[in-house]
């Protein structure tokens, strides 16, 4: 058995490092088309929501105080304030809706 978890753990760690070293290798020159460079500079931040949202939504006792933390901070961030700001305004009002529902 303990074969096997090894067997699995270098397989991930190969498919790993192929996903990431692919693009390397096999791209040696500027992306000059315009529509796959567009589709990388929005991949960052694709990933990030991605893997940010479910955490904002169930970190919070109750979904109700996720989803308002998560639309204040959308509305702050798209009004140009800081990420400083933002952070402390959406533990405000997740503790503020948590206080309410309690």
């Amino acid at each position: 058995m303990e074969r096997n978890i090894w067997l699995y753990i270098l397989v991930a760690a190969g498919v790993s490092y192929l996903v990431r070293a692919t693009p390397l290798v096999l791209i040696r020159r500027e992306i000059t088309n315009r529509t796959i460079r567009s589709f990388l500079y929005y991949v960052p931040y694709a990933t990030l929501a991605v893997m940010t949202f479910p955490a904002i939504v169930e970190a919070t006792q109750s979904v109700w105080s996720g989803l308002a933390a998560l639309w204040a901070g959308i509305f702050l961030a798209w009004r140009g304030r800081s990420l400083l700001f933002v952070a402390v305004a959406i533990c405000v009002v997740v503790f503020g809706v948590e206080l309410v529902l309690v």
